[in-house]
């Protein structure tokens, strides 16, 4: 049986356990620290055999190389074009990932880096097909755009949105709810995002993780992936009149959201 374990690091970064088991294999995506994974492991009884890679930030990659001292077997798939260079299997978007009987398909989400990949596979694990999208896509929320353009990420998220709506999207931070005070900021009289933002401060005084959330969920409340609805166009268009913004395209809007997260 597989299961997916979220592994608390730094102040609000997620590292993903998925585990077998059966077998007791685990494959570890983006482990930015290297200690709370290796007792995770521990704790649990599982042996490391592959770390996924999305993207070169550190927060990302900084346990990798105390993580294969330590399970010298294990390989790390991650992107081929990448400052990063601790990968011993490189992959291009459209490659296959087979880990276990899980397939992942790999695919090319740059925005927030130039080199960001998603891991998608629809093999049901706990029920879903799994996302494993880095910092690409937040609940509520995307990356910002350290490398790529508003027009790269925009793409990306479409290519995002067009997997199944069941989709359990597994982000790298807990930024639910300043994701969500930004979008509630945009969209104050949406009823759902506010029904939604009250159920996740309960989780996160609870100490939950707001995450993974499904896309169809995001679909509906996520704002960056509502580029093309008129609510948030038209919340866009306010914006870009106030601030002498384009808004003649998808990828404005897009802009024009992004811009207003990152000057929230």
């Amino acid at each position: 049986m597989l299961t997916i374990s979220a592994i608390p690091a730094f102040s609000d970064n997620y590292i993903w356990c998925l585990a077998d088991s059966d077998t007791g294999k685990a494959l570890i995506v983006d482990p930015g620290q290297a200690a709370p994974v290796q007792r995770h492991l521990t704790e649990n009884g599982l042996a490391l055999d592959t770390i996924l890679v999305t993207h070169h930030h550190p927060d990302h990659v900084g346990g990798i190389k105390a993580l294969v001292q330590e399970h010298p077997d294990c390989r790390v798939t991650g992107p081929a074009e990448s400052p990063f260079k601790g990968n011993t299997n490189s992959v291009h978007p459209g490659d296959e990932v087979i880990w276990e009987d899980v397939t992942f398909q790999v695919m090319s989400v740059p925005g927030h880096t130039l080199d960001h990949i998603a891991f998608f596979t629809d093999t049901e694990i706990e029920g879903r097909p799994a996302l494993f999208c880095g910092d690409t896509l937040f609940v509520c929320g995307c990356g910002r755009l350290f490398e790529g353009t508003a027009a790269q990420m925009l793409e990306s998220l479409k290519s995002i949105r067009e997997l199944p709506g069941t989709t359990a999207v597994y982000c790298a931070h807990e930024y639910t709810l300043a994701n969500l005070r930004f979008a509630r900021s945009w969209l104050p009289d949406d009823r759902e995002l506010e029904a939604f933002e009250q159920k996740c401060k309960e989780l996160r005084e609870a100490g939950q993780p707001t995450v993974p959330s499904t896309l169809e969920n995001e679909k509906r409340l996520n704002p960056f992936l509502r580029w093309d609805d008129p609510v948030v166009v038209g919340a866009a268009n306010k914006y870009c009149t106030e601030q002498g913004l384009p808004a003649d395209s998808d990828s404005a809007i897009f802009a024009a959201i992004r811009h207003g997260k990152d000057n929230f």
